[in-house]
């Protein structure tokens, strides 16, 4: 579902609400996760999930397949998704 497509869905169950204010709460909902995220701080929603902050440590012998040369890969931080337990039900039915 795109952007666009998610604030038509919202119109359609909110309609005193207009396009402006709906993309107001949109980007105010996914800036707060960014925001957490940023400060290295889990976000829970709760019946769907849990977004979280990985960091993945550097490494110094990874090899380039195609020449075999040695790289250095510095660490890193991942964004990661933990599916609810209400949600895996959900999906799998």
């Amino acid at each position: 579902m795109s952007r666009p497509e998610l604030i038509q869905q919202l119109k359609s169950k909110h309609p005193k609400l207009n396009n402006s204010q709906l993309e107001v709460i949109i980007d105010t909902f996914f800036k707060s996760i960014e925001d957490a995220l940023l400060e290295k701080k889990a976000v829970f929603i709760r019946s769907f999930g849990t977004f979280f902050i990985k960091e993945i440590k550097e490494s110094h012998n990874l090899r380039n397949p195609r020449t075999g040369e040695l790289i250095y890969r510095p660490k890193r931080n991942k964004v990661r998704f933990r599916a609810s337990k209400k949600f895996k039900e959900f999906i799998n039915q």
